[in-house]
C-alpha cells in the first residue's frame, strides 16, 4: 500500500468524491487536492430532472452525504486547463499550478450546447446539467408558461417531459429519431415509450429536427421544425445528450478525445500511442473503458452506479502496488422515472441483436425486456417489475444463452425475439447514457520512424 505522497482529483463530483473517501479509508495518508469548476460542494444529479422540477426539493437541498470526513484541500469555482505529464504537474485557469505523483481525472460530463449561438443565448433556452441548470429550469416551469419545448427524446428530455405534463404543462417533444428512449433501449421500447409519451398528454414529433428559435427583444418565443411546422414557446429545454470534458487535456499525450478517456480494466489512462500511464488514472463518464462482458468494447457510461463503482476501483490502484490491483468489472445498471413508471436496466441494452418480452407484457405495461447479442444474454430492462433483475444479472454474467428460459415463478410473456433495432447515434436528436466506441481511436496518428543518429558514412 503506497501510504503517501501528493495526488490530485480533477472533478470533484460523485466521482471525485467516493475515490477521495475510499483513498483514505484504504489508508492514504497523503496530500489530497479535489480540484472543481463549479464552486458547489459535491451534490447528486438524478434528482435534479425529477424531484427539483417538480418543486419537491429545491436545488441546493441535493447534496451528496459524505461516508466520512475527507481530509483534502478542496478547491472549488477552479478549472483545470491542461496537464504537464513530464512536470506531473496539473494547471488550473488562474495559473497556479498543483504537483501530483498520481492524478485521477473525474471531470465527467456537461450538457450538449444549441449549435446556433445567438439562439441559445435567447431567454428562455436552457439546458440541464448542474444544479444551477434545475434551480432555473424549475423557476421557468413554477411561473406557468404556455408551452414548453423539448429537444431530444433521451432520458432526460423524457424526464423533463414527464415533469411538465404532472404540472398540466403543455410540452412539445422533438426528436430526430424514430422515437423516445430508442439510442438507449432499442426499437421495441422505444415504440412502448412513444405511446406512453402521447398517451399522457405529450405533443411527440419524432422523425423531425428543430430548425430554427425564434425570439423577439431577446426572448424565446417558438421554433420551426423541419417539416415545416411551428409552435409558440416560452420555454426550451436543450437535451441533445452530453459532452465529455476532456479538452483540457490537449496536449497531454494522454489518449483523450470526444468519446472519452481511454483506460485499461484498472482505471489506469492510456496515453495517445495506447502505452498505459501508471500514474495517471481515470473514473466515472468521462471515463473509456474495456469490459470482457461486451467484447473488450469501449464503453463510455453515464450511470451513477457506474461512476461510484469505478471510482472505488481507482481509488484502491492508485495506492496499491500491481499484484493487489483489481479490474473494474461492474455490470452497468440505471434507472429512471417517467410518466408512472419506474425504468431500470441491467447490461448494455444497445449491445444487442434481438430483445424478447420475457416477463409480463407491453399491455399492462409491467414487463422485462431481455436483450441478446449472438445467442447470449447481455441486458434487461424492467418496467415497473424490478425484482426479476438480480436473476438477469446473473444470466449476462455467465454469459447464459439468449432467449431466456421462461421464468418458473412468473408468468412469461412472448418468448418470440424481435430484432432489437439500435439506431446509429448519428441518426438521433438525444445522446445514448451507453457509448460503444469500438476499438476506434479518437484521432488518427501519423508514426513518425526515427532515424539512426547520422555518421559520417550516413550524411547526405
Amino acid at each position: 500500500m503506497i501510504g503517501d505522497g501528493r495526488i490530485v482529483v480533477v472533478g470533484a463530483s460523485l466521482a471525485g468524491l467516493r475515490a477521495a473517501e475510499t483513498l483514505r479509508e484504504e489508508g492514504f495518508a497523503g496530500s489530497l487536492t479535489l480540484v472543481g469548476e463549479e464552486p458547489h460542494p459535491p451534490y447528486d444529479r438524478p434528482p435534479l430532472s425529477k424531484q427539483v422540477l417538480l418543486g419537491r426539493v429545491h436545488a441546493q437541498d441535493v447534496a451528496l452525504p459524505s461516508r466520512n470526513a475527507v481530509d483534502a484541500r478542496w478547491k472549488l469555482g477552479a478549472r483545470a486547463v491542461g496537464v504537464d505529464p513530464i512536470e506531473k504537474r496539473v494547471i488550473l485557469a488562474d495559473g497556479e499550478q498543483l504537483a501530483y505523483d498520481r492524478l485521477l481525472i473525474a471531470t465527467g460530463t456537461r450538457a450538449r450546447p444549441w449549435p446556433n449561438a445567438d439562439e441559445a443565448r435567447l431567454d428562455g433556452v436552457l439546458t440541464l446539467r448542474t444544479n444551477d441548470d434545475a434551480a432555473r429550469l424549475a423557476e421557468r416551469l413554477a411561473a406557468g408558461p404556455r408551452r414548453v419545448l423539448v429537444i431530444g427524446a433521451g432520458f432526460i428530455g423524457s424526464e423533463i417531459a414527464s415533469a411538465c405534463r404532472e404540472l398540466g404543462l403543455d410540452v412539445t417533444v422533438a426528436e430526430r429519431g424514430p422515437s423516445p428512449l430508442v439510442g438507449a433501449l432499442g426499437g421495441t421500447l422505444g415504440t412502448y415509450a412513444g405511446a406512453l409519451q402521447r398517451a399522457h398528454g405529450v405533443d411527440l414529433r419524432c422523425g423531425v429536427t428543430v430548425t430554427a428559435l425564434k425570439g423577439r427583444n431577446g426572448r424565446l418565443t417558438g421554433a420551426e421544425f423541419s417539416d415545416g411546422g411551428r409552435i409558440d414557446a416560452d420555454v426550451a429545454v436543450v437535451a441533445l445528450g452530453a459532452v465529455r470534458n476532456t479538452e483540457w487535456l490537449d496536449g497531454s499525450g494522454l489518449a483523450a478525445g470526444p468519446r472519452g478517456v481511454a483506460c485499461d480494466a484498472g482505471c489506469r489512462a492510456f496515453d495517445m500511442y495506447g502505452i498505459v500511464t501508471d500514474d495517471v488514472f481515470v473514473a466515472g463518464d468521462v471515463a473509456r473503458f474495456p469490459h470482457p462482458l461486451f467484447e473488450y468494447q469501449m464503453l463510455s457510461l453515464e450511470h451513477w452506479g457506474n461512476a461510484v463503482a469505478q471510482a472505488e476501483v481507482a481509488a484502491h490502484n492508485m495506492i496499491s502496488p500491481g499484484p493487489r490491483r483489481r479490474p473494474h468489472l461492474t455490470v452497468p445498471a440505471f434507472w429512471s422515472s417517467q410518466f408512472g413508471l419506474n425504468i431500470k436496466s441491467v447490461g448494455v441494452p444497445t449491445f444487442s441483436d434481438h430483445v424478447v418480452i420475457a416477463q409480463g407484457s407491453l399491455r399492462e405495461g409491467r414487463f422485462v425486456a431481455v436483450y441478446g447479442y449472438r445467442g447470449r444474454v447481455t441486458a434487461a430492462v424492467s418496467v415497473n417489475r424490478a425484482k426479476w433483475l438480480e436473476h438477469y444479472q446473473y444470466l449476462i454474467e455467465t454469459a447464459a444463452p439468449f432467449p431466456p428460459a421462461p421464468g418458473a415463478a412468473d408468468r412469461p410473456g412472448s418468448f418470440d425475439p424481435v430484432p432489437s433495432d439500435v439506431p446509429s447515434p448519428q441518426l438521433l436528436s438525444h445522446g445514448p447514457t451507453v457509448a460503444l466506441t469500438g476499438h476506434l481511436p479518437d484521432r488518427h496518428l501519423t508514426l513518425v520512424r526515427h532515424e539512426p543518429s547520422p555518421t559520417a558514412a550516413h550524411c547526405r
